[in-house]
């Protein structure tokens, strides 16, 4: 079964999944919250997911910071939606920094650079590797 992880935001989330195996991780979408519990819904159809990671955002103080209510609610939708898929939190301080300092590192035009949802979406991505990490320990 395979690992998904969100990076949550008010006009986009971006999604990234392990394989199977969950030995890799891999940028899926990137998503509009109206839209995520059907695409969702859509993905779960075929493809079994064992559980959610959802980005936790946060101060420097580890104070929860202003979005943290959005995605507050966001799990609280895909508890109430996907009851008996488990959810963990995961701090996503700097996944962005960092996800934009490998975009610009991939060598990529600088149109592809400033595209948000490439950001998002590599976000997800850090925030799943750094889950696997954790479970490596």
């Amino acid at each position: 079964m395979r690992i998904m992880a969100f990076d949550y935001g008010t006009k986009r989330i971006g999604i990234a999944v392990t394989d199977p195996m969950q030995i890799i991780a891999t940028g899926l979408d990137t998503i509009h919250p109206n839209q995520i519990i059907e695409y969702l819904k859509k993905y779960l159809q075929t493809e079994p997911v064992e559980r959610f990671i959802v980005g936790e955002p946060k101060q420097m103080d580890n104070t929860p910071s202003q979005s943290a209510i959005h995605v507050k609610g966001f799990v609280n939708l895909l508890k109430k939606t996907f009851p008996d898929i488990p959810i963990e939190m995961l701090d996503e301080r700097f996944t962005s920094k960092m996800a934009s300092a490998t975009i610009a590192q991939s060598g990529m035009n600088k149109k592809h650079r400033q595209n948000k949802a490439l950001v998002d979406t590599i976000s997800a991505v850090i925030l799943l590797q750094s889950w696997m990490e954790g479970q490596n320990r």
